[in-house]
């Protein structure tokens, strides 16, 4: 399962209900902040999740509504707050941006406090853990290296407790190395294998987000049958061709993508000023029921649907 927290919901400018965008997607103790706009620092503070363990952060591309608050972030760890180190993840040009505001204008020839890594990535995996992985790919915004990033749980086996009972497996490292694929002994002999007390695989929750975006069409293969899309919705249909000219989507092209790509659950975040809530999500459930707008400090749960 992974858990999104929305820090902030709103395009290009913050309004009075909507800071600019910042997600924290966790999974057990691992915990990724994905874009961070300004005010973010103050968003994480309002939220009560604080900043331990917060150590990576992915960038989905360098407009400043998506980049700002590292400033912000970094002065405050000078200062105020300890983490052990910070990844910030992008593509090249998205760093090449961060760098300049954090080591010309926050640093300005000082040591970061912490160890400080800019990594530099292009779409493929990004990050592994034992039971899930962070997959990069491309996005089609203005300007280069712009990326969303795919939380994918890994197949999995169920344990089957009511037939390791029947077996006499008692409770303890036996059935943890079961659970590892291992094959044990009782103490009356009987030998017993994984296959005896492992269901069948199960995929794992799938969560993609997605960022800004000017276009769909390339993200069908990556939002396959995913549990939850996170993706913008800058416009309304009204404006279409706005959208088009600055590269965004409006709420119904969210949706469409949505169907085609067999999602489960659709999330809309980055909703522009000129609009209410009310009126992005009836456009888009009028294509796709299964929408929810964003609004700060949402959270949701992502579980695999069975």
């Amino acid at each position: 399962m992974f858990e999104i927290l929305f820090l902030g919901t709103s395009a290009s400018a913050p309004s009075a209900g909507r800071g600019l965008s910042g997600q924290i997607v966790s999974h057990n103790e691992y915990r990724f902040l994905v874009d961070c706009g300004e005010g973010t620092q103050r968003q994480i503070l309002q939220s009560g999740i604080g900043f331990k363990r917060l150590t990576r952060i992915l960038l989905t591309h360098g407009h400043l509504d998506h980049i700002l608050g590292l400033g912000g972030l970094l002065s405050t760890f000078l200062r105020w707050e300890a983490i052990d180190e910070l990844e910030i993840f992008g593509g090249r040009s998205t760093l090449e941006r961060v760098r300049t505001l954090l080591y010309d204008v926050v640093l300005r020839g000082n040591q970061p406090p912490m160890p400080l890594k800019l990594i530099e990535i292009k779409p493929g995996l990004v990050f592994e853990a034992d039971d899930f992985t962070v997959t990069a790919f491309s996005v089609t915004h203005r300007g280069p290296n712009c990326l969303g990033y795919i939380f994918q749980e890994k197949a999995r086996r169920p344990f089957l407790a009511d037939k390791a009972d029947e077996l006499g497996v008692p409770f303890g490292p036996e059935r943890r190395d079961l659970v590892a694929g291992k094959e044990i002994s009782l103490p009356n002999g009987k030998r017993i294998t994984p296959d005896d007390v492992l269901g069948d695989w199960e995929k794992g929750s799938k969560l993609v987000v997605v960022g800004d975006a000017g276009r769909t069409d390339n993200l069908l293969e990556v939002c396959k049958d995913a549990d939850a899309l996170v993706i913008e919705s800058t416009y309304l249909d009204e404006e279409e061709e706005m959208a088009k000219q600055f590269s965004h989507l409006t709420a119904r092209m969210g949706a469409e993508l949505a169907i085609k790509a067999g999602v489960k659950k659709l999330i809309l975040t980055h909703i522009s000023r000129r609009y209410r809530g009310k009126d992005v999500l009836a456009e888009a459930q009028s294509v796709f029921p299964n929408t929810v707008v964003a609004r700060d400090f949402d959270t949701f749960q992502i579980k695999r649907e069975i």
